[in-house]
């Protein structure tokens, strides 16, 4: 017994209506195994927690109040005594005169013995 083929379709597209599925003879790649999954934006916007107001924000919120922020203080009080004993940040080029004259001093002569 041969059941024809517009028949087996008929009763695909009714399976599908039924189970809320897409109907898809040709089996053709549609991606909506994927697009039933559930969104993964809100959980992984969840797992982080949320911002909070640090002394930085205040101090810009509202100029006009005298604020003092310790941690920034700290940093600042310690580059200072980096930049004594010579171990801070090396200072800028100002033109691309300087960075060429400073780049012509590292190259060293090769020995020929």
């Amino acid at each position: 017994m041969s059941v024809p083929k517009s028949r087996i379709l008929d009763l695909l597209k009714v399976q599908c209506r039924i189970f809320s599925t897409a109907f898809n003879p040709e089996r053709l790649r549609t991606g909506n195994k994927i697009l039933r999954q559930r969104l993964k934006g809100p959980a992984i916007a969840s797992y982080y927690p949320r911002k909070t107001v640090t002394m930085c924000n205040l101090m810009k919120a509202y100029p006009d109040l005298e604020t003092w922020d310790e941690e920034q203080e700290d940093r600042l009080e310690g580059l200072a005594l980096k930049k004594q004993r010579g171990k801070g940040a090396p200072k800028k080029k100002r033109s691309a005169e300087e960075s060429k004259k400073f780049a012509s001093r590292k190259k060293k002569p090769a020995m020929v013995l």
